[in-house]
């Protein structure tokens, strides 16, 4: 804060971890002291490649998209597609879950890992889940549907592994958004280029 503050930024942040199990205040936290560059850098390039090919996927659609974007609290890029209809309301959902799925949507993106999936991997889903999206075939074949997620999933190190990393990468995604838009009967000839 105070090497923001001497380039002329203030601001104000929440000072607690959220999206994790026992958030600890920063200012209290002494058990997550330690910093390993080798890790740290590692993340930013998967960061990098990630948005490159979230970006070169978003382009070939001409429907409303999300830009490629970060969650600080999980640590997780993604980039969503809207069919343009209404999402059925959910009004068990909280205000920010609300309006977020407001519209169907299909969405593709990478997390670092945790719960039911503990190492890093892409992941993609649809929003209502139309029937029939779960059982589509999708591409790579490392790619699986998991129940414990409702959601695909695509191992991060089977895409480092594979010949051409970023052609898998799109392989999933387009794959993932095709099973999505043919379940939910998007109006795809006008939605992409």
């Amino acid at each position: 804060m105070t090497a923001l503050h001497q380039v002329g930024i203030d601001v104000k942040i929440w000072p607690v971890p959220v999206e994790i199990d026992n958030p600890i205040p920063f200012a209290d936290d002494t058990e997550h002291a330690s910093y390993d560059r080798d890790a740290v850098d590692r993340f930013r390039r998967i960061l990098i490649f990630t948005d490159r090919v979230l970006n070169r996927f978003r382009s070939s659609f001409i429907g409303k998209s999300s830009p490629v974007h970060f969650f600080w609290g999980s640590f997780d890029m993604a980039v969503t597609r809207f069919s343009g209809r209404r999402a059925p309301d959910n009004p068990t959902a909280d205000p920010i879950t609300r309006e977020a799925y407001s519209h169907e949507v299909s969405s593709c993106g990478w997390w670092p890992g945790g719960g039911a999936f503990e190492a890093p991997a892409f992941y993609a889903y649809a929003a209502p889940q139309p029937a029939g999206f779960k059982d589509a075939k999708v591409e790579p074949a490392e790619a699986f549907y998991s129940d414990a997620f409702s959601e695909f999933v695509l191992p991060y190190d089977a895409v480092r592994a594979s010949a051409d990393p970023e052609d898998a990468l799109l392989r999933f995604c387009q794959s993932t958004y095709v099973a999505a838009a043919d379940a939910g009967s998007w109006d795809r000839d006008e939605l992409e280029r």
